[in-house]
């Protein structure tokens, strides 16, 4: 399966690489079954996904951000869970922040994150990639100049270079949250918007960043009556972190020593891989270190009115 992964994730590169950075691929078409908004570049990856499995013939179960769950031949072993473009606005731009991520995991009912025996992050800008499975300890990867994992020992909050996520996430919720950790490291160290979660994460295993932050479905489960605020800036719907937004970035970053829970702290292992609901739906803090992890975890702001 290994072969077969990397084989799909530079097919659907291919086929991207044609079409990302064009004022046409910028237009919404649409709308995932999730909620999140759908360009005309994810049209390109979807199709890209489905063209290369009709063409292999593998018996496999199919599930994508667009398609939802697709069953393609006879008694299949297994399930792909493919986000075919993780960062569709940085790609339909024609900017690096985006890749496919693939995760396949045994198939069966209720299969979850710890299921997952195979996953690769593709960029969408260079076709570096970066591979594991369960049956090795190490990272595959091709095109990045230093070994990987490559994590920093950064422990000071003042001095992390660290990413967030503000789509679908009211703006005033966030900066209430982690405005002052935003203010301790804007200048000596460095905050980004990626608008790619599996972006961010590989970017912690390639050493580039310290840690990235998504803490929405947190407050929306400590805090139920704010869902009609998240609903407001979500089209009507609750966009956190959706399983296949994160499947293969979890997998890896485990793999690469990087910590990564959700906002609680706790294990993402039991996330189903199928269920989009909101209560399903994901936060996370990951983190190059224990002690970076720690510090995010005590010091982000989690009552509603904390100053």
């Amino acid at each position: 399966m290994k072969t077969y992964i990397i084989d799909l994730a530079k097919y659907v590169y291919g086929k991207v690489n044609r079409q990302k950075g064009t004022l046409r691929n910028r237009l919404v078409n649409g709308y995932s079954p999730g909620g999140d908004a759908q360009f005309n570049i994810d049209t390109v990856a979807e199709n890209a996904v489905l063209q290369y499995i009709a063409e292999r013939k593998e018996p496999i179960v199919l599930y994508t951000e667009d398609c939802g769950l697709r069953l393609f031949g006879e008694n299949p072993q297994y399930i792909l869970i493919i986000d075919p473009i993780d960062g569709t606005r940085p790609a339909a731009a024609g900017l690096e922040m985006s890749c496919i991520s693939i995760a396949l995991a045994k198939y069966k009912n209720n299969a979850k994150i710890k299921d997952i025996e195979y996953a690769l992050l593709m960029e969408f800008k260079t076709g570096n990639y970066m591979y594991s499975d369960v049956f090795t300890e190490s990272i595959c990867f091709e095109g990045y100049q230093n070994e990987l994992p490559n994590l920093s020992q950064v422990t000071d909050i003042n001095n992390m270079f660290w990413s967030f996520e503000f789509n679908g996430h009211p703006s005033q919720l966030m900066i209430n949250a982690y405005g002052h950790l935003i203010d301790k490291s804007a200048n000596n160290g460095g905050v980004f918007i990626f608008n790619s979660a599996s972006y961010s994460i590989s970017r912690i295993i390639t050493g580039q960043m310290d840690a990235y932050v998504d803490i929405g479905n947190r407050l929306l489960k400590d805090n139920p009556e704010l869902l009609k605020e998240f609903q407001k800036v979500g089209n009507g719907r609750v966009l956190h972190l959706f399983p296949y937004d994160i499947a293969a970035s979890v997998f890896l970053a485990k793999k690469a020593g990087v910590i990564i829970t959700d906002a609680y702290g706790n294990s993402l292992d039991d996330t189903l891989l199928t269920d989009l609901s909101y209560n399903n739906q994901q936060s996370c803090i990951a983190a190059s270190n224990k002690q970076l992890h720690r510090k995010l975890l005590e010091q982000i702001n989690w009552g509603l009115n904390e100053k």
